[in-house]
């Protein structure tokens, strides 16, 4: 087999596979079920790479999830609930701003919303710290889930964040622990909970307030346990490798989907999010609205139980 030296990993792959494909079918005294199985087989697998995103295409999603004129959790407030009363501090040391918090009214009935801030420019960019919560975030979160729990209200969150701050202040106030009790804290609510990642969904700073009956993620958003220049620093010591690392672990919603790790994928306006806001609100409320109403009439205990087993499932393998 020739394979152009530019040709995409992808379609070298394909290339193989379409010769072993060729080659069973020139064997018509063994046409028993082992090679009919193994030509399905490699049917399938050709199926999946064609249709697979190339490395720009995954790139492409990591730059729309951070463009700068991407809708945040305020943009959506604004077009999607009404009277939003956002709730302040964490009842013990301060207010964080990097996560909002509070009540509002969704469809006419009362909703609790927790969502990570970004900022537009440089001074509200450094008053929000980028989006990166302190443990303050997580326990204003915890607070106003509680509240939202004891009143039976559901609980929307927009999770849009690198990550949790990994500063020394953070580290010393308990970093690592708020963000466990958070999830725990979200396990263990009866409440609806209805989770979409807007923009970044960046290690435990996004999964901490994304333990939900339903995970969405808008379609040009992205989900891992890692930057893909941390990945890069990690694997080959050059956060330069970013479009690489990106490539190889796939935080894109197509892939998280695949995966099992999200619920749906929210459509968005043709080009993105940060194309049209007023589009980009009126989807991710139809998604919203559709998930609540698939769990809202579930028995609170079955609920509860069926997240925590959701979750705890999740990266372990069964051998067929």
């Amino acid at each position: 087999m020739a394979a152009d030296p530019e040709s995409k990993p992808g379609q070298i792959e394909q290339l193989r596979l379409r010769e072993r494909l060729t080659k069973l079918r020139d064997l018509p005294l063994l046409r028993g079920v082992g090679v009919s199985g193994e030509l399905g087989r490699l049917e399938r697998q050709i199926e999946r790479i064609a249709a697979e995103p190339s490395a720009d295409e995954v790139w492409h999603s990591v730059e729309l999830a951070r463009h700068q004129d991407r809708p945040y959790t305020l943009d959506y407030v604004e077009r999607i609930f009404d009277d939003f009363v956002e709730l302040h501090g964490d009842r013990a040391l301060a207010d964080d701003p990097a996560i909002v918090a509070g009540l509002a009214r969704f469809r006419g009935r009362t909703v609790a919303l927790v969502g990570h801030q970004k900022g537009r420019d440089i001074r509200e960019r450094t008053y929000r710290n980028f989006g990166m919560p302190y443990p303050e975030g997580y326990r204003k979160a915890i607070r106003i889930m509680e509240l939202a729990n004891l009143h039976r209200f559901p609980i929307f969150t927009l999770v849009d964040t690198p990550g949790a701050y990994p500063g020394v202040t953070a580290e010393q106030h308990g970093q690592g622990g708020w963000i466990a009790r958070c999830q725990l804290e979200m396990i263990g609510l009866e409440v609806p909970i209805v989770s979409c990642v807007i923009g970044e969904g960046g290690s435990g700073g996004a999964v901490a307030i994304a333990v939900a009956d339903r995970v969405l993620m808008q379609e040009n958003a992205i989900y891992s346990v890692i930057s893909p220049e941390g990945c890069a620093a990690i694997l080959w010591r050059d956060a330069s490798e970013a479009k690489k690392a990106a490539a190889a672990f796939k935080p894109d919603a197509r892939h998280c989907l695949d995966l099992g790790v999200i619920d749906g994928i929210v459509p968005e306006p043709p080009g993105g999010a940060h194309m049209d806001h007023d589009a980009a609100s009126a989807l991710l409320a139809e998604s919203l609205e559709t998930a609540l109403g698939e769990i809202d009439g579930n028995e609170p205990k079955a609920r509860r139980l069926a997240r925590r087993d959701r979750f705890r499932g999740m990266g372990v393998f069964v051998t067929p």
